[in-house]
């Protein structure tokens, strides 16, 4: 008798095609159980909350791997179940907690083992591609001894979270005299005229309270991810500097291959959204040691016999790969997203749970919120239907992944100076997770000052709610090719705050405390006075208005964006 693990509709926009090849090649992960994820979690707060006595005390790499190994029942029990299809022990690979197993095996093995049938699906629009099934089943047995099965269900197809690059017909912007005229805000702050119309290095540090900071504590580390087939290009990084930070002139990074990931030099292949992470991300924060990791795989993918189908799940294979690794960067910055309604919910509460082992080690994870506003970003504002999973007269406002976990700092993004809320900056609620404890107070308020009308049904009030933060995110000047060009989207703002956090990071490091990890906490405590409210933006999707950026926190621009000065004060208190 088998047990159904799991049941999904197809996403909105997803045509099934024809059946996977028999002979075809899955590489199946086989998750198991952590049944002390709750005393992690517990961990992860008290270490993260500014008024808790523990505050700062991380976990150590051997301390979360206990915390979230199974039950030797459990492995036993999977390992016979494999056994009886053949399976040795030589033929599995783990994690080193051993809460999940992967083995290779041919489709019609894997139809057999859980009851079920896969097929090709493309996405309409943008013709991604994904191997998937509806559905699949385990023996009762062992249903209780594992938490799910990829690749199975999984339709997600990575996204870039820019929506805007074209290329600039002018000459590099003069980034070292700068503009004559400035612009004075509010906070008393002093900002170049042209960071109206191009965003620089300098424009960020002077617009958030930077400059004159120099990193010192030699102990700090910050990373950027890059995914489907996203390069950064080390000349271009020099060029970029010898622009706009010629301090740093012929610096580079550290590259680091995960699950094959590539990065090829001076290629065809160099990409606008690696090469705008990288710039500004270490632009910012030079001379604090960086490393870019290379993910492999990512839509479409054209599968053959020696190599396994595409799982389309590059945040797990990241994710196996940093918990595995004694000493991650500080802080690290993701610009890449899915829908969350294309992430069966099982496969995203486990990558939560992934992201918050990082966090409870001191990490700070820092991902864009998205571009499609209140919408996927598919299409214009106005068009957006964002259909509900196989309900096609039911719209539903489309929160992004993995932006919507909890365990996560989402960013949204601002334009102009003085700065308004960008129309494309996702935000929302989460329809996986609940509100964490943390938000309550800032996002009731918000949303006690909704008309109880508004969109109604379209969203879920008791989700996670998302932006977290905001920062400049429209006409960031970048090198790609060798050529100025101008790129937007919270593809810009998260490494922009990423930069910020880091440079926090070395003040905390420099003063002899630990890093400050899992953000969320401080943020919506202490590290509140440290931002600047925006309230002038909405943010359209869906045929809608969208939100409306608002007095306190919205789901347009969050908390604000952040005064590096007043932080560093707030990031020093005990």
């Amino acid at each position: 008798m088998h047990i159904v693990k799991e049941f999904v509709l197809p996403p909105h926009g997803w045509t099934k095609g024809a059946p996977a090849r028999s002979d075809d090649i899955l590489e199946l992960r086989i998750y198991l159980p952590q049944p002390k994820f709750s005393i992690l979690e517990e961990h992860l707060y008290d270490t993260s909350d500014p008024n808790h006595e523990r505050y700062g005390q991380h976990l150590t790499k051997k301390e979360v791997e206990e915390l979230v190994t199974p039950a030797e029942e459990s492995i036993r029990v999977v390992d016979g179940w494999l056994a009886a299809y053949g399976f040795n022990q030589s033929d599995l690979s783990r994690s080193p907690a051993r809460d999940w197993v992967k083995v290779r095996a041919p489709v019609r093995v894997v139809e057999e083992m859980l009851n079920t049938t896969y097929h090709h699906w493309t996405h309409d629009e943008s013709r991604r591609t994904s191997v998937a099934a509806l559905s699949y089943s385990v023996p009762h047995i062992i249903s209780d001894h594992i938490e799910l099965i990829q690749p199975t269900t999984m339709f997600s197809g990575t996204k870039a979270r820019k929506t805007v690059f074209k290329r600039s017909n002018q000459q590099f912007h003069d980034d070292i005299v700068g503009d004559l005229s400035r612009i004075t805000l509010a906070s008393g702050i002093s900002v170049d005229a042209s960071c109206n119309t191009t965003i620089t290095v300098s424009c960020l540090k002077q617009l958030y309270n930077v400059t004159g900071y120099k990193p010192s504590s030699g102990r700090n580390e910050i990373g950027v991810t890059g995914y489907i087939g996203e390069y950064a290009d080390v000349l271009d990084l020099q060029l970029f500097n010898a622009n706009q930070r010629p301090d740093a002139k012929n610096s580079t990074f550290r590259f680091i291959s995960v699950h094959g990931g590539s990065d090829p030099q001076n290629s065809s292949l160099t990409g606008a959204e690696a090469n705008l992470d990288v710039q500004f991300a270490f632009g910012l924060t030079f001379p604090t040691s960086s490393t870019f990791y290379s993910t492999a795989g990512g839509p479409p993918f054209a599968p053959d016999l020696r190599v396994p189908l595409n799982s389309n799940e590059p945040y797990m294979e990241w994710l196996d790969f940093m918990l595995s690794h004694p000493n991650p960067p500080q802080t690290i910055s993701t610009s890449y997203a899915d829908d969350e309604q294309t992430v069966p919910e099982t496969y995203a509460r486990r990558v939560c749970k992934g992201f918050a082992q990082l966090g409870a080690r001191g990490v700070s994870l820092i991902f864009s919120s998205g571009d499609g506003g209140v919408g996927d970003g598919d299409s214009s504002p106005t068009t957006q239907k964002c259909f509900s999973n196989g309900v096609r007269n039911v719209t539903r406002f489309i929160p992004g992944f993995p932006a919507s976990c909890p365990y996560v700092t989402a960013v949204g993004g601002t334009a102009s100076v003085p700065e308004v809320g960008a129309s494309f900056s996702g935000g929302g609620f989460s329809e996986i997770f609940y509100r964490p404890q943390y938000q309550n107070e800032a996002v009731k308020k918000y949303l006690h000052g909704l008309p109880t009308d508004t969109y109604h049904g379209l969203f879920n009030s008791n989700g996670r709610a998302i932006p977290d933060v905001s920062s400049q995110s429209v006409n960031f000047e970048i090198v790609l090719k060798g050529e100025p060009s101008l790129i937007s989207g919270t593809s810009a703002s998260c490494p922009t705050f990423a930069g910020l956090v880091s440079l926090l990071n070395d003040v905390r490091l420099s003063h002899g405390r630990p890093p400050l990890g899992f953000l969320n906490p401080f943020l919506y405590s202490r590290g509140r006075s440290g931002f600047t409210d925006i309230t002038v933006g909405n943010n359209p999707g869906c045929g809608t208005p969208g939100f409306n950026a608002t007095e306190g926190w919205d789901p347009v621009t969050g908390l604000g964006t952040p005064n590096f000065g007043e932080l560093t004060i707030l990031a020093l208190q005990r």
